[in-house]
């Protein structure tokens, strides 16, 4: 059965009324996170040995061996299977022909929306297949509030802006920094703008805002350097790319607002989060390089790339790569 995704909650909170859930998508972070609470739902624990069995894509053939193992300790099991594929589809069809009261959990990270793995658990009434993409906007804003409301922090409103504007889209990266302003401000606390830059500063996605401010501006070592950090970080080529529209489009506005009239200095203001002070310099050496017209067709080119990634079989990560280097010698040139 496929969940909503204004439903996901409920029914990972509900995780024991279902025999199997997946969990695919491109946040890593959030699958992470959703496949650990579905597990503590049903195995009370996520290392408990007698009922919870951990497979990874060396160990995928003991799925049924493991799904029908009884505990040896009482209490429903549950098999937590990383890099799910397509692959395992005729073991989990004959588990759901089965009885047997274990939970199976698999993670599916980027898994493509014709895999045969999908399609057998939106068609499955006892299975889940839940959805796990990157949060942006108004749905990023409800979860740093949701968290910051669980932790008993309150947060001004040019503070939030300011962090939505910093904060990466990864569920595991977002919740690792929230963890971190909440400790400053303690409980019943309340953050400020320099509170949570104090706390922040520029660390959070801070490879992936290097990578492409020095491709925008121009220094190839530079964007080299960072993009490579960045997937060693965990950075997925679909965030990167994610992370080059965006910048392009900040760029983008502030070109258009120029050539209206208005002078640089007065139209970088009017961005929103504004432009970090340590990055103001090569965010006008950009300007420098690009035109209205030139960013328009990066921004094109860049949104036809991130389509491009998304096809099974696409060396993603290298096109990434040109990509950026593309961007180092584009501009007005």
């Amino acid at each position: 059965m496929k969940i909503d995704a204004r439903n996901a909650g409920k029914a990972i909170a509900d995780a024991a009324s279902w025999r199997a859930i997946l969990l695919y998508g491109d946040d890593a972070g959030l699958i992470r996170e959703r496949a650990a609470q579905a597990v503590r739902v049903v195995g009370e624990s996520l290392d408990d040995p007698f009922r919870v069995a951990m497979l990874d894509r060396e160990t995928h053939d003991r799925l049924e061996e493991e799904a029908t193992a009884l505990s040896l300790i009482g209490g429903r099991r549950v098999v937590w299977v990383r890099e799910a594929q397509d692959a395992l589809v005729p073991a989990l069809k004959r588990l759901f022909e089965m009885q047997t009261d274990t939970l199976v959990v698999l993670e599916a990270l980027g898994l493509a929306s014709r895999s045969k793995l999908r399609t057998l658990f939106e068609t499955a009434k006892e299975a889940a297949s839940i959805g796990c993409y990157p949060e942006e906007g108004r749905a990023l804003s409800a979860t740093i509030g949701d968290m910051l409301t669980a932790a008993g922090v309150r947060i001004d409103r040019d503070a939030m802006t300011w962090l939505l504007g910093r904060l990466g889209s990864d569920r595991a990266a977002v919740r690792g920094e929230i963890e971190k302003i909440t400790l400053y401000a303690g409980r019943g606390g309340t953050l400020t703008v320099e509170d949570v830059q104090d706390c922040i500063g520029d660390a959070a996605n801070a490879t992936l805002e290097d990578a492409t401010s020095a491709a925008l501006s121009g220094d190839r070592a530079a964007a080299d350097l960072a993009l490579e950090r960045a997937f060693a970080d965990g950075a997925n080529p679909i965030g990167v790319l994610r992370a080059v529209l965006s910048a392009l489009t900040r760029l983008l506005r502030v070109a258009q607002a120029v050539e209206g009239g208005l002078g640089r200095a007065e139209a970088m203001k009017t961005l929103r989060p504004p432009v970090f002070f340590k990055r103001a310099e090569a965010f006008n050496r950009a300007l420098d390089r690009w035109t209205v017209s030139s960013l328009l067709g990066a921004c094109a080119q860049t949104q036809a790339l991130e389509l491009a990634c998304k096809q099974t079989g696409t060396p993603d990560m290298a096109l990434c790569r040109r990509h950026l280097a593309v961007l180092c010698a584009g501009g007005r040139r």
